[in-house]
Order: C-alpha cells, then sequence, then structure tokens
C-alpha cells in the first residue's frame, strides 16, 4: 500500500475588498432660464413651489405669487385662485400659473392635494393659463 499523503487544507480563496464608495456627484440646483422652455424652467417652479409648500403658509396664494416673483418669474403673467371658498372656509386646494410663451408652468397645492403639483400646460386662447375665477394680484 501506498503512503497516503497527509490532509492540507486549502487556504481559502481571496476575497476582494469591498468598492470604496464614490463621492455623491449631485445635480446642480435648477435656476431660472428666461431664454428656455417651460419644461425646461418646471425644475425650478418645482423647487419654488415645494420651498412654499414647506414653510408656514402653505395655502397662501400671496405666499406662491410673491416667492416666485422673489425667484424671478414675472409678477404680470401669473394668475391664483382664492384661498378660501365662497363661504368663508379655507379652500380645499389652491391653483397658481405663470404664462411661459404659449404655454404655462401651473402648481397646486393644499389639503385635498397631499404633495404639492407641479406641471406644463398649453395656455388657453384667453391668454391666462387657470379656468375659473382667479383673484387680482394687486399688491
Amino acid at each position: 500500500m501506498a503512503p497516503r499523503r497527509p490532509f492540507r487544507l486549502r487556504p481559502p480563496p481571496r476575497r476582494r475588498p469591498p468598492p470604496r464608495p464614490r463621492p455623491a456627484t449631485s445635480a446642480p440646483a435648477p435656476t431660472l432660464d428666461p431664454e428656455g422652455t417651460a419644461a425646461e424652467n418646471l425644475p425650478y417652479f418645482a423647487q419654488v413651489v415645494a420651498s412654499v409648500a414647506a414653510g408656514s403658509t402653505p395655502v397662501s396664494g400671496r405666499a406662491y405669487i410673491d416667492a416666485l416673483t422673489q425667484a424671478g418669474f414675472d409678477k404680470a403673467a401669473m394668475q391664483v385662485t382664492q384661498d378660501e371658498s365662497t363661504i368663508g372656509n379655507p379652500a380645499e386646494s389652491i391653483e397658481f400659473s405663470v404664462r411661459w410663451g404659449d404655454e404655462c408652468l401651473v402648481g397646486q397645492v393644499g389639503p385635498s392635494i397631499g404633495t404639492p403639483v407641479s406641471t406644463v400646460l398649453p395656455g388657453l386662447n384667453s391668454g391666462g393659463c387657470l379656468i375659473g375665477q382667479t383673484r387680482p394680484i394687486d399688491w
């Protein structure tokens, strides 16, 4: 009988070190592009809307108009609905808009909406953006 070779354990396979986390590359913050399209300016519009919605007056049309104006949007191109219902109760939602060429940047917020909504819609033939009664922006 041939002599037996001693049993040897194989060393465990080499493990590769875990990949190093790469530094996060964040997208640049959106900005207003006066030469851009409504769709190109939507991220900036939505950012302004979200910041107001997270603040102390989330269902105040004036707060949105003031913030959008401060952000560089044209106040003369804006519309906003009432903050209260016809019987004086707080509105379930409010809408506001900025006319941008033939299109409109439109926002909607309120308790019945949940998360603020921002979108681009076609402008109305009347020159506005919102259907129904809006309030004057006279401040």
